[in-house]
């Protein structure tokens, strides 16, 4: 085990799967040299060379449609894009042609490729550079949608994406990039697709969250634990495939249930967990499915810190399901 960061995990697993498999291959704009904006893919034009590792014109329409040709003969693309905000000049190769490839096709040809991208808010970097995007893709058949929220997690799930069979959004939640570090199997180390996880057990409300936020959830367990009340916080880890049962198994045990996401909240991923609990859970509620989520405006620069959900914000949410 050794201990690492977010993005040294994401540097981890890239340099695994590349020795491990010479079809795979890494491009984006100034992912050589330079190693990424955030330095997720440093080291690997030196070791791999510029056949395996490229800089790419800046162009994402080009970079996911190169991808999708790399896909259909035989390679396994990892193009990045450097920010989740730049991927929609790329949404109509994802989305048309990426995602309904293995369908279009009758399951003859499938799109094996893994579309990396930061993601989320945090750093103060404005609206341009601070979106998430992830409810668009979840919306797509044939689109797998990945969000670690921990340094072993974005080790294991990436590895798992590469060698998935389909295309896979794997979101980097960039506001964690450095400031979580974590012990991390070194080597072969794979966390299955679609396999949720339980961060911290507790009998009295469920918190559902991905991404940064499980970290401000944990934050806001803590500060719910000194009023008294024990909170469950489960990590879905991947959206799509969902772990459902995992979901509603906590919720059935605690009665209760607080969605967090930052993205806005009309129409964000975390509506999608709230319309399930209510669906298949309604019955065992002691209480509202209360949502906390960022706000219905376009993300602004200098009140980063207000527009994210903080551990307050988390707390009170909780606070709510207790008053009905």
């Amino acid at each position: 085990m050794t201990v690492m960061t977010l993005i040294q995990a994401v540097n981890d697993a890239l340099k695994h799967e590349m020795r491990r498999d010479d079809r795979v291959v890494v491009f984006g704009e100034d992912v050589g040299v330079k190693g990424g904006v955030f330095l997720a893919t440093e080291g690997l034009q030196a070791e791999f060379g510029k056949d395996r590792c490229f800089d790419t014109p800046l162009s994402e329409c080009g970079i996911i449609g190169t991808a999708v040709g790399m896909a259909l003969y035989g390679l396994r693309p990892i193009p990045e894009i450097q920010f989740l905000d730049f991927i929609y000049p790329a949404f109509d190769q994802i989305v048309s042609e990426a995602a309904k490839m293995r369908y279009r096709s009758g399951g003859e040809y499938t799109c094996p490729m893994v579309i990396r991208s930061p993601y989320g808010g945090g750093i103060k970097g404005g609206h341009y550079h601070s979106q998430s995007a992830e409810a668009y893709f979840c919306h797509t058949p044939g689109l797998k949608v990945v969000i670690p929220s921990t340094p072993a997690d974005a080790k294991g799930l990436l590895i798992a994406s590469i060698r998935d069979e389909d295309p896979v959004m794997f979101l980097e939640p960039k506001r964690i990039y450095r400031t979580l570090k974590q012990e991390v199997p070194e080597g072969e180390h794979v966390v299955p697709i679609g396999k949720g996880r339980i961060v911290r057990e507790g009998k009295d409300a469920t918190v559902i969250a991905y991404g940064a936020m499980v970290g401000i959830c944990e934050q806001a367990a803590e500060l719910a634990a000194k009023e008294g009340r024990s909170v469950e916080i489960v990590d879905p880890r991947t959206l799509v495939p969902l772990d459902e049962p995992l979901i509603l198994d906590s919720v059935r045990k605690t009665g209760r249930c607080v969605v967090v996401y930052e993205a806005p909240r009309t129409c964000g991923y975390g509506a999608e967990l709230a319309a399930i609990v209510a669906e298949k859970a309604i019955e065992y509620l002691e209480g509202p499915i209360v949502r906390v989520a960022g706000f219905d405006t376009p993300f602004p620069y200098t009140l980063d810190n207000l527009y994210m959900p903080d551990a307050r914000r988390v707390l009170r949410g909780i606070q709510k399901t207790f008053q009905w």
